[in-house]
């Protein structure tokens, strides 16, 4: 997400933080580049020219010119605007009773599955969320929400088949809504158009008036570009949108409508698609996506990442071999495994910092099954250990992974490298220990 424009900006700025010294020259100069880079990424032109005005005003002031390090002052200037062009602090949901959201966008835009996400989501935030189908144009979505339903264990109330009565199916799922016990966030998935039209309008407003949803949220591709910003625009007139959820962030390397939405619907961005899968859906945070864009990575969000996906006897058991220095083959799969469920290899490298730029590291996932290949064709007794690995035995497990002596030699090397590190952290550790410990670190007398 936003390597085009992201890989733009770390060049430019990585010019002016080697100069010692910022003229109004260097400054404008940059500027310019900046500006293209965003008019390139598809951000819109007022919004890029504002912007850069923004920032320029602060770039030339006197402080930042006299500083010790005016280069990286304007590079936290940019930081700065940039998560105010986002939307400033992460905006929450309006969940006050009865807490309704009604899902808007054109069809394709991904409203259907975003509003599964945002079920999954609040689910597992200790909320109990209701799925409503309310398009009756295309009964595939009905079916389609059904499903995603199943899949998260969400009830959903379907309209009887062949309803035209769109204000009959609001009336009646809010009655549905209220009887199933617990519930207490009603998600409304509502119809769309390929195109804006006065029908369509006309249908949500009346849909709008009876809910009184707290969130009204417009769903926008974020791969559409400027278009995005014009439908963000019209149905933002017409309804009051009080938030948006970006989808298809994953599959845009501009990224430019994301940085105009917010600023032509004065609304913040709330959640963003990041994948196809029903857990690849997050809150947005404009500060965190800045650092990401400019190259500071976002270790928060790495963290929350692994605290979701990590397994704490899992973790105990690490932390036991750490200190034995008794790592092997098996312990590596697992280790491997543990990376696939944090994501996409690209996402997990654009969240540490000046990582995005990293473009000879493998991103496609294609390695690490490779290597998993590669360790399942071990015996159990030689994934134990690994010292047993001769030659004989690598070529026979080339043969059984689909892969080359030089690949196989290749991990075994990695693998090496990463049981010495190890075993050099669990020496530290262990004489941290005797020492009673450090400020900072865990642990102490064992």
């Amino acid at each position: 997400m936003f390597s085009q424009l992201g890989d733009k900006l770390q060049d430019i700025f990585k010019d002016l933080r080697g100069y010692g010294s910022i003229s109004e020259t260097n400054v404008n100069d940059a500027m310019r580049q900046v500006r293209l880079a965003l008019l390139e990424a598809d951000v819109h032109f007022q919004v890029a020219k504002t912007f850069i005005a923004r920032v320029k005003e602060k770039a030339l002031g006197q402080d930042v010119l006299r500083s010790v390090t005016p280069g990286q002052q304007i590079v936290k200037i940019f930081h700065d605007e940039l998560t105010t062009l986002l939307g400033g602090d992460a905006a929450p949901l309006n969940l006050e009773k009865p807490a309704r959201i009604m899902m808007v966008g054109l069809n394709g835009a991904g409203k259907t599955t975003s509003s599964a996400k945002l079920a999954r989501l609040l689910k597992k935030q200790g909320r109990s969320p209701v799925l409503i189908a309310c398009d009756l144009q295309r009964p595939a979505a009905i079916e389609q929400l059904a499903t995603l339903a199943g899949q998260i264990d969400v009830p959903m109330y379907r309209p009887t088949t062949g309803e035209t009565d769109l204000l009959k199916v609001g009336r009646e799922a809010v009655a549905w809504a209220a009887e199933q016990p617990g519930a207490n966030v009603q998600i409304y998935d509502t119809a769309g158009r390929q195109e804006i039209d006065e029908p369509l309008v006309q249908e949500l407003k009346r849909l709008r008036d009876l809910l009184k949803p707290q969130e009204v949220l417009l769903v926008a591709d974020a791969a559409t570009g400027q278009q995005a910003v014009s439908v963000a625009t019209h149905f933002n007139d017409a309804l009051g949108i009080t938030g948006l959820v970006l989808t298809k962030l994953d599959g845009d390397a501009r990224g430019g409508a994301a940085l105009s939405l917010r600023e032509v619907t004065q609304q913040p961005i709330k959640f963003a698609g990041v994948g196809e899968k029903l857990d690849q859906f997050e809150p947005f945070y404009p500060e965190r996506l800045a650092g990401r864009i400019l190259g500071m990575g976002d270790i928060v969000g790495l963290v929350e990442k692994a605290a979701e996906a990590i397994d704490e006897e899992e973790a105990k058991r690490m932390e036991e071999k750490l200190r034995t220095a008794s790592f092997n083959f098996e312990d590596f799969l697992n280790q491997m495994r543990f990376i696939k469920k944090l994501g996409p290899m690209e996402n997990i490298l654009a969240m540490l910092p000046g990582m995005n730029n990293a473009k000879d590291l493998p991103t496609d996932g294609k390695e690490l099954q490779r290597a998993e290949a590669i360790v399942l064709s071990m015996t159990v007794k030689e994934r134990r250990k690994p010292d047993l690995l001769d030659a004989r035995r690598r070529r026979r497990i080339a043969a059984g992974s689909g892969t080359s002596v030089t690949e196989v030699n290749d991990l075994l090397q990695r693998f090496q490298q990463m049981r010495k590190m190890m075993k050099n952290m669990g020496k530290m550790k262990k004489m941290m220990s005797r020492m009673g410990g450090l400020p900072g670190m865990s642990g102490g007398r064992r």
